[in-house]
């Protein structure tokens, strides 16, 4: 199945539970590598990229079995073996395997991680930060091989700038290595926290979570632990942002309302209403969209670029110019020529700035998604527009969403995939 097929027109009603987030499940699959016993991963999202991640556990040793809300690994007799470099290349996130296997074995060897084409990201910062932890890198034909002969010894880690993979890894080789570790200008993202929460459970000390200075004393035993993963704030925000694109009304079941500041204010920009409840979030969309003048990109907790594309569809119909300024990724633009073929209207000022004009009606087209957010942001698009529309390359769509049709056609979208 890969091409997804929307009737657009419909307003978007009703409720829909949030799934677990995969940018916090991602790392915290990768830390059962250092644990010994079973974990319990509850509220893990079944999507392509957590295959992948549970694919590269298997192929180390760790034993996995999903189980009710979640999935069970057991790393007991995990170590150093081949891994199957498909899971890697296809998956930035396998990235955070250097710092665990670092960790487990002193040693690691892997090929280059992949993932979405969506600008430059390079991993200096992870292989930077890893060195000074003790770590020797090199590549031979395009494999990074790491290894730490004498063991990893905590230190001081400056981050010259706010990463959230190379926080990550710098936690998962600092919880094993000797005596502590500091690490300043760490990112703060919520999907650091739930890795740092998860390890804590797990027998390891790390203070300052949620700031950007951790305390990471290393060396301690762990040992198995149960967790249950956040929702997901990034599929939370493209579901708020499709119920205000088709003028709806959604409660938003579970979602992680504490970590979506950024995105709910937006909302309110544009003239929406919002209640937080016990159980979720309520969005009323207005009756016309005001755009907001300006939208930059930023770290957590400022507005995510993983909605960057989302909002840039939704800003077609709101009344007035939106000016997006995207500072994380240089190539996050990409989803400007079928926005374009479907009736959007926009200026490019350059590769970081696009204006966009808004009134837009959006007609239905057949169109490629390149990437996962720009996938996503094609899809509401759809929703929006008239007619029909069919989005195809829905692999990259499955890496972060667990079953995008079944969620809007539970809030009244008409929407399929063959």
């Amino acid at each position: 199945m890969d091409s997804i097929h929307i009737r657009g027109g419909v307003r978007l009603q009703g409720k829909v539970r949030i799934q677990g987030s995969k940018n916090a499940s991602l790392p915290i699959l990768a830390a059962t590598l250092l644990t010994r016993g079973t974990n319990h991963i509850r509220n893990c999202p079944k999507i392509a990229d957590v295959y992948r991640m549970l694919h590269l556990l298997e192929s180390l040793g760790c034993q996995v079995a999903w189980e009710g809300d979640g999935v069970r690994v057991n790393a007991e007799d995990a170590g150093l073996r081949q891994m199957p470099a498909d899971a890697i290349t296809g998956m930035r996130s396998s990235l955070c395997l250097l710092g665990a296997l670092l960790g487990r074995t002193g040693r690691v060897v892997m090929e280059y991680p992949g993932g979405c084409v969506i600008g430059a990201r390079p991993i200096d910062l992870h292989l930077g930060a890893l060195q000074q932890l003790g770590a020797h890198f090199h590549e031979e034909e395009g494999t990074i091989i790491g290894e730490a002969p004498r063991g990893l010894t905590g230190t001081l880690i400056q981050m010259p700038k706010s990463s959230v993979g190379a926080t990550e890894n710098i936690v998962l080789a600092a919880v094993m290595a000797r005596g502590e570790t500091i690490v300043r200008g760490a990112a703060r993202e919520p999907e650091v926290e739930a890795l740092c929460a998860f390890l804590c459970q797990c027998g390891a000390k790390i203070q300052g979570i949620g700031t950007d200075e951790l305390r990471i004393e290393g060396g301690r035993a762990l040992h198995g632990a149960q967790i249950r993963v956040p929702a997901d704030r990034i599929v939370a925000g493209t579901y708020l942002l499709a119920c205000l694109g088709t003028g709806g009304s959604v409660l938003l079941e579970d979602a992680p309302i504490g970590h979506m500041g950024a995105v709910i204010a937006l909302a309110r920009q544009l003239g929406a209403t919002l209640q937080a409840s016990s159980e979720g979030l309520f969005v009323q969309a207005p009756d016309v969209l005001t755009a907001c003048p300006a939208l930059s990109t930023e770290i957590y907790p400022g507005f995510p670029t993983d909605l960057q594309s989302i909002a840039l569809a939704v800003m077609t119909a709101a009344d007035g110019t939106c000016l997006i300024e995207e500072k994380i990724f240089e190539n996050r633009f990409r989803v400007l020529e079928p926005l374009t073929d479907m009736g959007g209207h926009f200026a490019r000022i350059d590769a970081r700035r696009v204006l966009v004009e808004g009134n837009s009606t959006l007609q239905g087209r057949e169109v490629e998604a390149r990437e996962l957010r720009g996938g996503a942001a094609l899809v509401v698009a759809g929703l929006m527009a008239g007619g029909e529309t069919v989005v195809r390359g829905c692999a990259f769509i499955d890496r972060g969403y667990e079953n995008i049709c079944r969620d809007l056609r539970e809030l009244g979208a008409r929407i399929y995939r063959v």
